[in-house]
């Protein structure tokens, strides 16, 4: 049998590290490649479509897209740049031939351009480099091309590997150049790269069909749509295949809908072969990992290791006094059959029932659970989460911690309070360089528990300048205790509303997360206490009319304004204690015990 070459398609993923430009690359090339019309009013970051996305400007679910240059079809995969998102990335390389890696001229390599290069080079794909953002004062497009083949050589690259082309480019002006100095204004050495570099598939396109599934969307009219490369062979609309899971089941069912990319769109197609990266409905419960066959000769694909979750925390049925107010779905079934759904996509989350009202799941990191927890309540469910801890395993008998990589760009003013706070979260220096600009960039070996709440005080410390990124770093023998929060919680003593006089008694206690008019609830926590332990505050209560003022003269009572917390920075706020309660509408931390005698049984039983 013979191997066919498909000399018109290219497949390739684009990776990079969080903000380094990829969403905005491939804004770039969808609109030299003629694919929208000259009146149509496109978004930036077209490809960053859900709502969250575009809130946070980052990259959460992988997309599929495809632009065509001199009758060459090229298939783009952009991925997520962040570390918790990493079992997108892992899945979808699987779908390409080679890899665009994009790296900021200014920043240079950072933890997640490691991560995703990583993988894309243990896949053996041949990378395209593209120095990013050279349109920027401070660009050292020069200097970023030496740390990129030095970062390929520690990453233990092949010779074909290190011979990787490199292109210049501002993803955001829309050109792309060989050299820094040159003044074309479009992207056409960039796509000219793509195709004299990038392996057109080869594979036995008379063989039976075979495609693995990578990824999977949905539609309310088709149901469940299945998305992947196909590696042999061919498949048509209306015909028969097996989908075999990976215990090895095989399920016989017919191709109803066969799709491929156009631009953003899906276009349906009566056929597809070898190397096209297509879409298919009618495939019943297909899962990520499943391979779709010829039902004549059903044989299996193998699928990447995807890498263990590193941290859990537990998803409850909301029991507070304020329970089913706000959400829609506010039971244990609502829960259970949601967190089941988000599996057959989230391939790096796992989710195991403790009981009929509480769930244990596990994730990449904070923000890969942050992020579910936020797309969950926008969806109408309420539910309340505990603090995140991470995973521990024993290796040759030795208890072991997850680590991550972290680096800190920091200016040297604040260089001092920040060693000071990673020093107790056990973090151990590996590389300390002067940056440019005054900034310094710090990294450490730490365990990925000290970085939980460590975020909130980095930021204060720093005054906002300091910027921190880290990636998973594998498993070392467990470092020891690591002090939790130092200060305690201002715990609300009877329900009812917020009242500007008890909040004014209240935040000579410590600093107050609630503002005049607030509905609480006994328990619930109204701020950060300054000294270590819990104290509870009346912020109910009024000022009573006497013979000398009236009720209402509150006038000269100045509050100091409430501290607002996002949903991460309730997760790393709270104590083991305490719990994040989640609605549409609302983020509010409580006490796991509400009923303030039985806390302090609990406490004094402890003792």
């Amino acid at each position: 049998m013979q191997l066919y070459t498909r000399d018109n398609i290219r497949n390739v993923a684009i990776i990079a590290h969080v903000d380094h430009g990829k969403t905005t690359l491939v804004d770039a090339m969808l609109r030299q490649s003629n694919i929208f019309r000259v009146n149509e009013k496109v978004d930036e970051r077209v490809m960053d479509s859900n709502d969250l996305e575009k809130e946070r400007g980052i990259t959460i679910l992988s997309k599929n897209t495809a632009v065509t240059y001199n009758d060459v079809k090229i298939n783009i995969v952009d991925t997520p740049g962040h570390a918790d998102f990493g079992g997108e990335v892992e899945r979808v390389l699987k779908m390409v031939d080679s890899v665009i890696l994009v790296v900021d001229s200014y920043e240079g390599p950072m933890p997640q351009t490691k991560f995703v290069l990583k993988k894309a080079l243990e896949l053996n794909l041949k990378p395209i480099v593209v120095i990013n953002k050279i349109d920027k004062k401070d660009a050292r497009p020069i200097v970023v091309i030496d740390e990129v083949f030095d970062l390929f050589v520690e990453l233990g690259a092949n010779d074909e590997q290190l011979d990787f082309p490199i292109i210049y480019a501002s993803a955001r002006e829309g050109f792309a150049r060989y050299e820094p100095e040159e003044a074309n204004i479009d992207m056409v050495p960039l796509f000219e790269t793509i195709i004299n570099h990038v392996d057109a598939p080869k594979g036995y396109i008379d063989m039976p069909f075979q495609m693995l599934i990578t990824t999977l969307d949905s539609n309310e009219y088709v149901g469940k749509i299945a998305i992947g490369k196909i590696e042999r062979g061919r498949v048509k609309k209306n015909s028969q295949v097996a989908v075999i899971n990976q215990e090895g089941k095989i399920v016989n069912t017919k191709v109803s809908n066969l799709y491929v990319y156009n631009g953003l769109k899906k276009i349906e197609t009566e056929e597809a072969a070898l190397g096209d990266i297509i879409a298919i409905s009618g495939l019943g419960e297909a899962n990520i990992g499943n391979t779709v066959a010829d039902a004549s000769t059903p044989e299996a694909l193998p699928f990447v290791n995807i890498d263990e979750p590193t941290l859990n925390m537990n998803f409850m049925v909301n029991d507070s006094p304020f329970a089913g107010r706000e959400g829609t779905y506010v039971t244990s079934r609502h829960l259970r059959d949601r967190l089941l759904k988000e599996l057959e996509t989230n391939v790096s989350l796992r989710v195991k029932e403790l009981s009929p009202d509480r769930f244990e799941v596990s994730g990449r990191g904070e923000l890969h659970l942050s992020i579910l927890i936020e797309t969950m309540r926008r969806e109408g469910y309420e539910f309340q989460v505990s603090k995140p801890s991470v995973i521990f395993k024993t290796i040759d008998g030795v208890k072991s911690e997850p680590m991550e990589h972290l680096t800190i760009d920091v200016p040297e003013e604040f260089m001092g309070p920040v060693m000071e706070k990673l020093g107790p979260r056990k973090a151990e220096m590996v590389n300390m360089t002067s940056a440019i600009n005054g900034y310094t960039r710090l990294e450490f070996i730490i365990p990925s528990r000290g970085l939980i709440g460590f975020r909130n005080e980095f930021l204060t410390d720093t005054k906002g300048n300091g910027i921190m990124n880290h990636v998973f770093n594998g498993y070392e023998k467990y470092k020891g205790d690591i002090p939790e929060r130092s200060r305690g919680s201002l715990v609300v003593f009877e329900a009812g509303e917020a009242i500007a006089y008890g909040l004014f008694n209240a935040q000579e206690r410590g600093i107050l997360f609630l503002e005049p008019g607030t509905e609480v609830y006994s328990g619930m926590i109204a701020g950060e206490c300054s000294r270590a332990e819990d104290i509870e505050v009346n912020v109910c209560k009024k000022k009573h009319q006497s013979n000398t003022r009236a009720s209402g003269s509150d006038d000269s009572l100045r509050l100091t304004p409430a501290r607002k917390f996002s949903l991460e920075q309730c997760l790393e706020f709270v104590n083991a204690d305490e719990l994040v309660e989640v609605t549409p509408k609302s983020i509010r931390m409580r006490k796991r015990i509400l009923d303030s005698g039985e806390r302090k049984r609990l406490i004094s039983r402890s003792k």
